[in-house]
């Protein structure tokens, strides 16, 4: 069994936002919900949006502002302040750093100087884009083939994106949920064959209560015949219909996708 991994500079991001450093304290990025709080104009970490750097910088502001002392923090003060002050990160903006951490450590440059910006247009538009690249880059602008191009399983690699555009597969009609985008961080290969997916993505469940942010998973390929949606998804311990992720799967376009610069 062989096993790839995403680079060091794309896998410290995702710890980065799984267990945030500051001061003496450790908490999860919570998963914002941009949808909810309408915050479109706000800054980045105000938006889901924020790199771990921006969320740093934010929280030194709001200490100084405060005159709190971030040695004294402990792991639940940490997690209050990012939740109050509405700093969480959203799924296509997690793998936005991911992705752009990963491009950056193969001598690509940034992303934004590959990505298609589809939802941008005119002269107005595409100035927004180049000035906010990471607010303007949602999970359809990952998955359209501008960007991005569909993939046999068995050839997946670490890099490779699961997009969820939401919408039964079959009829492609849009059932109300939020499109969704996982990252794949780690493949397994068997006789140079993937047989295992692990990914990780920004997502809040109904029962996380305060516990959302970045969850991992993995999908095992049982049968490289059927979809991706089709296959052998396992969270938690959760399998099935307990997988919320894979149920998730279920009700979407859901592609197994790499982006054309990689």
């Amino acid at each position: 069994m062989n096993t790839k991994i995403l680079s060091d500079r794309a896998m410290r991001i995702i710890d980065q936002y799984r267990a945030f450093h500051f001061g003496n304290a450790v908490a999860a990025v919570p998963y914002f919900n941009n949808k909810t709080v309408m915050a479109r104009a706000s800054f980045r970490v105000n938006i889901g949006k924020g790199s771990p750097e921006d969320i740093f910088e934010e929280l030194t502001n709001i200490t100084v502002r405060e005159h709190l002392t971030p040695d004294a923090f402990g792991d639940e003060t940490l997690s209050d302040i990012l939740r109050q002050n509405n700093i969480g990160i959203d799924c296509s903006g997690f793998v936005y750093y991911v992705l752009n951490g990963e491009s950056l450590s193969r001598n690509k440059g940034q992303i934004d100087k590959h990505i298609h910006f589809t939802n941008c247009k005119g002269v107005i538009g595409k100035i927004r884009c180049s000035i906010r690249p990471a607010e303007n880059c949602d999970v359809a602008t990952f998955a359209n083939d501008k960007n991005s191009h569909r993939i046999a399983m068995n050839e997946a690699a670490p890099s490779d994106i699961i997009t969820m555009i939401g919408g039964d597969s079959a009829s492609g009609i849009r059932n109300g949920d939020r499109d969704h985008i996982l990252v794949i961080h780690q493949v397994e290969y068997q006789n140079f064959k993937a047989v295992k997916l692990h990914y990780s993505n920004a997502v809040a469940y109904p029962e996380d209560g305060v516990n959302s942010g970045i969850r991992q998973g993995i999908i095992e390929i049982s049968d490289p015949s059927k979809t991706i949606s089709e296959q052998l998804w396992s969270e938690n311990g959760k399998q099935g219909q307990e997988n919320r992720m894979y149920m998730r799967a279920q009700k979407s376009l859901t592609e197994l996708r790499r982006l054309n610069w990689f």
